[in-house]
């Protein structure tokens, strides 16, 4: 190689090793220049039941919201399970490192706002001239209520509905229950079914599996625990009559108790479910592992006479931290994934509750998404009756005793009606006992 050569190539080399260094600090600045946004999720569904796609809708959002924003990129953790997520987000609190945005459980909702993790969203909701709170149901936006204050948004809901098992029924010459049934058509009705067939002594169908007095009080107006925890009512006529009506459908069953077993069988009417069992387990192939010997549906649960068509309904939130340094940011983020119609239409696709939407929910589009999934002759619950079931339903209070006070209930209340003691009284040590719980 000649001397001219030589220098040629040293001057290539030169000129590639400065390009190589040039494209590094390139990189590099652009690294820094690039806001990260870190997003808190669990992995699968927040309703118990089967779930391989809820994670669509999350990417889909991150694709079009980096699309969107360029120089900004999403990052979340995968593989979070839904019981392992408390855990997760504990260890990033106490790191300092609570992400951006995240999802929040309705039992550490409340639990967040008082420890100051949780960014009150009351003023970028005001100043944002593009959102408008109407277009959430009323019920599923208060679930992210604090004091107040709004603190939350819900991503997702879940009402609970009531199954109905129409082959029984059809057995028994009687039609499925209307939307606007009350107790008193459920009572007649689990009279009628509620029978030995076997004639071999001993109860063998009925009316009711797990369906009990908290159901039956929220359909009669009541409110046993108060939203803070502080206080109980176990001794208003609403939740009495509840308890009551419980003790007299138990008295059709003459002290047998029903088991799932006897559910899964086909030989009880009715059962409460949420619309995530009810998508879960109307559709292939979850249906061939349940349900399968006989034809089902579900409707509202029924009313008191103090009440409606009334049942709970529980939501997945979604919020933002307290300390984020891109307020703007993770405020645009958390409302493309709660308030934007296409991604809440993805709900329907790829999840098993309902959009939080009451222009998703109740449309035509989203009760032929759902009407997709079902088995030739089935019919999808109609998309406005949801959306009214949503609408007029009541949220569980969140405070940290509640499921304790919850169980304690349900097992004072259960033995009351074992033992077929005096109501009144019953009712009065009742309260006592739950209040004196709550003032510990």
């Amino acid at each position: 190689m000649g001397k001219n050569q030589k220098i040629a190539a040293a001057a290539g080399v030169l000129v590639f090793a400065i390009g190589v260094v040039c494209l590094m600090f390139s990189v590099r600045a652009q690294k820094e220049r690039e806001i990260v946004l870190e997003f808190g999720m669990f992995t699968g569904s927040n309703w118990g039941v089967e779930s391989a796609t809820s994670f669509v809708i999350i990417d889909k959002a991150i694709e079009r919201f980096e699309q969107e924003h360029p120089g900004v990129k999403i990052h979340y953790y995968s593989g979070v399970l839904k019981e392992d997520y408390p855990e997760w987000f504990a260890r990033k609190l106490l790191k300092g490192e609570v992400p951006d945005v995240f999802m929040v459980l309705s039992d550490d909702f409340k639990q967040y706002c008082s420890l100051g993790v949780m960014k009150d969203l009351s003023g970028l909701m005001e100043q944002d001239a593009g959102f408008d709170t109407e277009k959430f149901y009323d019920t599923a936006l208060r679930a992210g209520e604090y004091g107040g204050r709004q603190y939350a948004l819900p991503y997702e809901v879940v009402p609970t509905l009531i199954f109905v098992n129409k082959t029984l029924l059809n057995r028994e010459g009687l039609t499925s229950p209307s939307a606007d049934w009350t107790w008193e058509d459920l009572y007649q009705i689990c009279k009628a079914v509620t029978k030995d067939t076997d004639h071999d002594g001993k109860l063998d169908q009925f009316g009711t599996y797990n369906y009990g007095w908290l159901e039956a009080a929220y359909s009669n107006g009541a409110s046993p625990f108060s939203v803070d925890g502080r206080t109980c009512d176990f001794t208003n006529q609403e939740t009495a009559e509840a308890i009551r009506f419980i003790s007299e459908i138990n008295n059709l069953y003459e002290g047998q108790q029903v088991t799932m077993e006897d559910f899964d069988a086909g030989n009880v009417a009715f059962m409460p479910l949420t619309f995530a069992e009810y998508r879960t387990y109307k559709t292939y192939p979850y249906k061939i592992k349940k349900y399968r010997n006989f034809r089902w549906d579900c409707t509202t649960l029924p009313a008191g006479p103090r009440g409606g068509n009334i049942s709970e309904v529980d939501a997945l939130l979604m919020g933002i931290s307290r300390h984020t340094e891109h307020e703007q940011l993770a405020w645009e983020f958390l409302k493309l994934l709660t308030y934007d119609e296409e991604i809440q239409m993805d709900i329907f696709r790829y999840s098993q509750g309902a959009s939080v939407l009451k222009s998703v929910t109740s449309s035509e589009k989203a009760e032929a998404i759902l009407q997709t999934a079902m088995e030739e002759g089935e019919l999808a619950i109609d998309s406005v009756l949801l959306g009214n079931i949503i609408e007029n339903g009541t949220i569980a209070p969140d405070f940290k005793e509640y499921e304790q006070a919850l169980s304690l209930s349900d097992n004072m209340v259960a033995k009351m009606l074992e033992e077929d003691s005096d109501m009144e009284s019953g009712l009065k040590v009742l309260q006592k006992t739950i209040q004196d719980y709550l003032n510990q």
